[in-house]
């Protein structure tokens, strides 16, 4: 399974668009070789580098319930799906944003065998628990942000 963005290459900076100090808008992410056995895909996005002041990861985007044949999400746009609440209480993208230094953003897909029965708003944990012994496959895309070199 592959995921890719046309904004931006694997372990490369973010554009400014996609964080806090733009428009605050999802990056545009392509999706292929989803197994055919996938009856959902889940799609989480954080920032594991927020652990290092708090101890807690920063949770951004989290979406399961995603259409298997979906292959691309636009620019800006919430895939359909179900929604969870994010670390800053919102149901939708929300981007880098990092307080001190450059941060690491991790987007991960998984493709899974079955759909979620986890109703909107809930958390990243409460998903992952869900997930767990339905993955069939699973990628990352990460890139990275710092506020203080645009």
């Amino acid at each position: 399974m592959k995921l890719t963005s046309s904004a931006f290459f694997n372990e490369m900076c973010i554009p400014a668009i996609y964080t806090c100090d733009g428009q605050d808008i999802s990056p545009p992410l392509t999706i292929s070789d989803v197994p055919s056995e996938a009856k959902s895909l889940a799609l989480i996005m954080d920032d594991p580098d927020a652990m290092k002041p708090t101890g807690n990861v920063w949770n951004h985007w989290l979406v399961w319930n995603i259409d298997p044949t979906t292959v691309h999400i636009s620019e800006g746009e919430e895939p359909v799906g179900t929604h969870g609440t994010g670390t800053g209480g919102e149901t939708i993208y929300h981007g880098p944003c990092p307080p001190d230094a450059e941060h690491r953003y991790s987007f991960r897909l998984y493709a899974l065998d079955t759909m979620l029965d986890l109703q909107e708003g809930s958390t990243k944990g409460e998903l992952e628990q869900a997930m767990d012994g339905h993955i069939l496959a699973q990628v990352e895309l990460a890139g990275t942000y710092n506020r203080k070199i645009k």
